[in-house]
């Protein structure tokens, strides 16, 4: 294959340098119009070349106002809510929820810190069924993590600690 493109071109080098100058020239020749054309049109080209800097310009301005300078961060924190003696279970909030037996001892258990395996331990359950009670849990009181739950548990005050 190789061969043979190198046998084209070695019997046809000559139109192909011809092609080549003939490319150059037009080249050339449109460069000089060019640059005759922009020597006898210069203050069109001038101005023109400001006025598209300008719109360019209050483009950029009008994107960079228009932008909203509010940026939300949210943090989450762990929330230490003081222990008293006169703790009453708020039943209320604790219905409104409408947890099972089940998932408030699960509650119970994620208020301690425990794993999920600990807390399949000490309640008899298998690892899936703590993480199916967990999951239902997180639903009912609208949260996305055990410590979320947590959180608002004690802020609830349906939780003991």
């Amino acid at each position: 294959m190789i061969a043979v493109l190198n046998q084209f071109f070695y019997k046809s080098r000559h139109i192909i340098l011809y092609g080549l100058a003939m490319a150059f020239l037009v080249f050339l020749l449109k460069w000089l119009q060019w640059k005759y054309l922009i020597i006898d049109n210069s203050m069109e080209l001038y101005i023109g070349l400001l006025a598209l800097l300008f719109t360019l310009l209050g483009i950029w301005i009008a994107s960079q106002l228009s932008k909203p300078k509010v940026k939300t961060i949210i943090i989450e924190k762990e929330v230490y809510l003081p222990y008293s003696e006169d703790f009453k279970l708020n039943e209320e909030a604790l219905h409104k929820l409408n947890l099972t037996n089940r998932e408030y001892e699960v509650l119970e258990q994620l208020m301690l810190g425990q794993t999920n395996a600990e807390i399949a331990n000490n309640l008899f359950l298998s690892v899936s069924t703590v993480k199916t009670h967990a999951s239902n849990l997180f639903a009912k009181m609208e949260v996305k993590n055990r410590f979320q739950a947590v959180e608002k548990a004690k802020r609830l005050r349906i939780v003991l600690k």
